[in-house]
């Protein structure tokens, strides 16, 4: 009888299984709330309740990521190129300006009845004997140089074949037939400065044949990190363009003609997106400069985890420029710097969303997360209950 009673135990009292179900029922209720399980983030049900908040209270804004979607990030992107920002401004005309120096040589028909009889104050070149050189002239504060017999003449924001008439026409009263030729020995007013992760932080001269950005690039010695990691940004006045290096060499319009005053910086910057959720790696997962599709980001974080994915909780979280996209919401909900919160939804459920991803952009600082499919939260739930009430009625029934 005793080892019989050990093979079958006796079924429970009824105030027993009473006391069994009550817990099984406290279990069950439990599981129902998601706070009390183990979770890897919000479902997909969770987040997509947090875009239904109203917009005077500012809603997540949550964007089902599609072909019209795509190309409206996509157009975006190639508006904020270097191209479209800086490249339309026609090139420069080069102009003297304060802080230039100037040497100025005048030639007079034989015989020289100007300059040929001033030697003591004026260097006389050789060849030919009526070529005078002035010393180095330095455009002043003013804008303007002084030459003999000519006097003090204007020059600051004109070209050197203006300066030369100027000079010439001053001269033509004086000089036996003078000819005028004006070299710029120093730029010093039409220069851009390259700062930054470069190898020599400089100031170039932009002069005919070397005034494109990687011109101003190369003189500053090069960058001083891998290409593919290194952004190069362009201020000009109020407006402010960044674009990769590795993108300025492979596309030649982007390597746009810099105008006098530019600021060229150069920095390392480390793109990445973070992999969360049921995904093969949850990582923080760098690529190139040139950026990645999100159907490169998907495969680089491991893929959907089989057992516990949910195909149609595939999630982008971004913080977005106010202009990157038209918004479902308006007014948008900003953070305290003006960015957007947006949440991109993917179906990968859906063959055409294996398309768009292609071409989907990704961007540095995004969150790529995969919620956990309904069934795995049912599994978990009773997992917990099973956890709990076994042991119970193991214990009851070896007691009796």
């Amino acid at each position: 009888m005793r080892l019989q009673s050990m093979v079958e135990p006796p079924p429970l009292s009824p105030g027993r299984w009473q006391a069994v179900c009550g817990l099984s029922f406290l279990v069950l209720s439990l599981s129902g709330c998601t706070s009390f399980l183990p979770t890897i983030g919000p479902s997909r049900s969770a987040i997509e309740h947090s875009s239904q908040v109203t917009a005077d209270v500012g809603a997540i804004e949550l964007v089902d990521v599609n072909e019209s979607v795509t190309q409206e990030l996509l157009s975006h992107r190639q508006a904020q190129s270097f191209a479209q920002v800086l490249g339309h401004q026609s090139r420069t005309v080069h102009t003297v300006g304060m802080g230039d120096a100037l040497e100025v040589s005048i030639w007079e028909a034989p015989p020289a009845t100007l300059f040929g009889a001033i030697g003591a104050s004026v260097q006389t070149v050789a060849a030919p004997p009526q070529a005078t050189s002035l010393p180095e002239q330095y455009v002043s504060e003013d804008g303007t140089i002084e030459v003999p017999f000519a006097g003090r003449l204007s020059v600051a924001g004109k070209t050197l074949a203006q300066i030369e008439s100027s000079i010439a026409e001053r001269l033509s009263r004086q000089a036996n037939q003078p000819q005028v030729i004006v070299r710029l020995s120093q730029n010093r007013a039409s220069t851009v400065t390259v700062v930054g992760e470069v190898t020599t932080n400089t100031r170039v001269s932009l002069l005919p044949g070397n005034e494109h950005l990687l011109d101003a690039i190369a003189a500053a010695g090069g960058v001083r990190n891998p290409v593919g990691k290194t952004m190069i940004q362009v201020t000009r006045g109020n407006v402010v363009a960044a674009e990769s290096l590795d993108r300025v060499i492979r596309e030649p319009q982007q390597n746009v003609p810099l105008q006098p005053g530019d600021v060229v910086a150069a920095y390392f910057q480390p793109f990445y997106f973070t992999a969360l959720g049921a995904t093969g790696k949850n990582d923080e997962i760098a690529f190139e400069a040139q950026g990645i599709s999100l159907s490169q980001a998907l495969a680089r974080a491991g893929g959907l985890i089989d057992q516990r994915s949910n195909a149609k909780g595939v999630f982008i979280f971004r913080l977005a420029k106010p202009d990157a996209m038209t918004y479902p919401h308006a007014p948008t909900k900003t953070t305290p710097d003006g960015l957007v919160p947006v949440v991109f939804r993917v179906d990968l459920t859906d063959p055409n969303s294996f398309f768009v991803m292609q071409s989907f952009p990704m961007e540095s600082r995004d969150v790529l997360y995969v919620s956990n499919a309904p069934v795995t939260e049912i599994q978990k739930a009773l997992n917990v209950l099973f956890s709990v009430a076994y042991p119970i009625l193991t214990v009851k029934q070896v007691g009796l």
